[in-house]
């Protein structure tokens, strides 16, 4: 991350690595650095090593090899309390016998500070996450939402420069999901602390971060912007996990600076961006997001254009959602905005369709 200075650095991951059983490598040699401030995302399929990630971080499991850096100094032998960074997990892991204060003030006790710093601290902790009129109650007398505010003011109390969040907002349902992902972006950045976050949801991701790291397979596939991991996917991995993505197979025909000729079979090319492929021959994997193809009259001003038949249409509010049956694939997914005119869409009927070749990028083809 050059653009930001040393001393900007608040986290530095060097040459971290993670084994459970001496043979097979969870983490495989981490190197990364996370900004003051900073919201970053770790992203990724179950077992692609994002929380182990965070569990070193927050010392709750040893490293096999490599450093952690916290503000330049080492943390990678301090014990969890000794790191001074907060931690929200998905169970909360609240108390269930102590009142929503008592579990707020907790992490203050263990610093030993004086009561009365306590007592203020306490209630601009609940007065921060909106809950000054439920510090008597227990945990259990809370709902899903009010008890991860509880477990958020907790770790922001005793005023960390770092916070961690393994998936915090799992167990609640979509509407309060995303009412608390804006109240956790809105308290980070007034309080300017940098938030490492883990989550296999992938819009949660691109709504919240700065920036997010795709993990697979205990590797950074890509680390980028949200926009950028969306728009720009540098790996055919990246492109399928990121969002709906359509890929078509073949091999590179032509290439000549940042344009290339695609064929797909004996009668069929298309023009596309080259990402990560070098060579005329080379098997490559074309991406294509569904919002980015064109229907009818306004496929004419594309570089690719094709015939298909409408094979499903589905109503979704904001969208209509089209799979077509193209000659390479039996479900080629095209998003419509609700409210722009559209030929009309039948089932079984024939349809033009068109991508710039700007929108469509040649991405080194991975094994299935």
């Amino acid at each position: 991350m050059n653009s930001h200075e040393k001393s900007d650095i608040i986290l530095e991951f060097v040459g971290v690595q993670k084994s459970y059983d001496g043979k097979n490598k969870v983490v495989k040699d981490l190197n990364l650095q996370i900004a003051n401030g900073e919201f970053i995302t770790l992203l990724g399929p179950s077992g692609s090593g994002k929380t182990t990630i965070l569990m070193m971080v927050a010392g709750f499991e040893t490293l096999t090899s490599g450093e952690i850096f916290l503000n330049g100094e080492s943390i990678t032998r301090l014990s969890p309390q000794a790191r001074n960074i907060g931690v929200v997990f998905q169970s909360y892991a609240l108390f269930p016998y102590m009142t929503v204060a008592e579990n707020i003030r907790f992490p203050l006790d263990a610093r030993r500070m004086p009561k009365a710093e306590e007592d203020a601290k306490v209630k601009d902790a609940l007065a921060m996450v909106r809950l000054e009129a439920f510090g008597d109650r227990r945990p259990g007398q809370l709902s899903g939402g009010q008890q991860q505010r509880v477990a958020l003011a907790r770790a922001l109390v005793f005023e960390p420069s770092l916070v961690l969040m393994d998936e915090p907002l799992g167990a609640l349902d979509k509407q309060l999901r995303e009412e608390m992902q804006l109240e956790i972006m809105h308290l980070q950045k007034q309080l300017g602390i940098a938030v490492i976050y883990v989550t296999h949801d992938q819009s949660e991701a691109l709504t919240m971060s700065d920036r997010v790291a795709v993990f697979n397979d205990g590797v950074i596939q890509q680390l980028a912007s949200p926009k950028e991991l969306y728009e720009r996917p540098a790996t055919e991995f990246v492109a399928s996990f990121i969002g709906v993505n359509n890929k078509l197979r073949g091999t590179i025909g032509e290439i000549a600076n940042d344009q290339c000729v695609v064929n797909i079979n004996e009668d069929v090319q298309i023009k596309a961006v080259p990402v990560n492929v070098q060579s005329v021959g080379a098997a490559t994997s074309l991406s294509i997001r569904p919002e980015k193809i064109s229907i009818g009259d306004a496929a004419n001003a594309c570089e690719n254009r094709f015939f298909g038949v409408i094979k499903e249409s589905i109503y979704h509010g904001d969208h209509i959602l089209l799979s077509v049956e193209l000659w390479c694939s039996e479900n080629f997914q095209i998003r419509i905005p609700n409210g722009i005119s559209v030929p009309e869409l039948t089932v079984g009927s024939e349809l033009e369709i068109g991508w710039r070749q700007i929108d469509c990028r040649a991405l080194n083809a991975e094994s299935d």
